[in-house]
């Protein structure tokens, strides 16, 4: 398969991909959030009866969380297009 193809066969799979690994992150967040904090609900920005550490500390795992979850999400997705195609996408 061509370069060309390699690349629009990712496309949907990486938007669909993309989604699922905004979801999982927000869940494995909710959950390691609960074990940590030992609270239900991670801190708003706005929360008003919060303070900076506790929503900056969310804010760092939160981020550290997604970042992970959707480079293994993406780099699995590579693989499986590499598999249907024969090609690494660009």
């Amino acid at each position: 398969m061509s370069r060309a193809v390699s690349k629009i066969a990712y496309r949907p799979v990486g938007i669909l991909l993309g989604m699922a690994a905004g979801v999982a992150a927000g869940a494995v967040f909710r959950q390691v959030w609960k074990l940590t904090a030992g609270d239900g609900e991670a801190p708003d920005a706005i929360d008003e009866d919060r303070g900076w550490g506790e929503i900056l500390a969310a804010a760092a795992l939160q981020g550290a969380i997604f970042a992970v979850v959707r480079a293994a999400v993406d780099r699995g997705g590579a693989i499986g297009v590499r598999r249907f195609t024969g090609r690494w996408p660009d």
